[in-house]
């Protein structure tokens, strides 16, 4: 889905996939290979690739026609990589738009960004297993496994594995604009 949803922005805008790789300074067999379903694009590859689209990284995922009801399975979701020491989610959500749920681990010592971030968004982080710390406008809170918390995503935040184990995360965010 995501591959054809980039294939169609890149048509629409009549870039080729060359033009696309000079203006997101990305190779354009990595483009072809994201566009093909064979591999799974970073969240800094996915931010270039929105900057470029003029659009946010919520669009780069919306399905005009997504189903109504969403069986997600293991295996067969969305995996947006990151750089080692980086968080990888997978998206349990369908592309409808209005709000999307990730899941997260988060291993010893990695973060969810090399910097906070924000966004126009309302955010809610629940811990599975492990415990993070939600660093959220500046303040360290943490959070242990079966606890949330819920915060205004314009605030700057990111979040951080300090334990000795995996930390796995379900993060809510309303719209999606991660």
């Amino acid at each position: 889905m995501l591959g054809d949803r980039l294939r169609e922005l890149r048509s629409a805008r009549g870039l080729t996939l060359r033009q696309l790789a000079d203006a997101t300074d990305l190779s354009a067999g990595l483009l072809s290979q994201v566009e093909n379903g064979r591999t799974d694009p970073s969240i800094e590859t996915l931010r270039r690739l929105a900057k470029v689209f003029d659009s946010d990284l919520a669009d780069l995922f919306r399905e005009p026609d997504a189903p109504e009801v969403h069986l997600s399975r293991p295996g067969e979701r969305l995996r947006m990589q990151a750089p080692t020491g980086l968080l990888t989610y997978e998206r349990l959500t369908s592309g409808r738009g209005n709000f999307e749920m990730l899941r997260g681990v988060l291993r010893p010592g990695d973060t969810s960004a090399a910097e906070p971030r924000s966004h126009a968004s309302a955010e809610c982080v629940y811990v599975i297993e492990g415990a993070i710390v939600a660093a959220i406008g500046g303040t360290d809170h943490p959070v242990l496994a079966g606890e949330a918390i819920t915060f205004d995503s314009r605030l700057p935040h990111m979040f951080r594995n300090d334990g000795a184990v995996d930390a796995v995360i379900l993060l809510a965010v309303t719209p999606p604009t991660p």
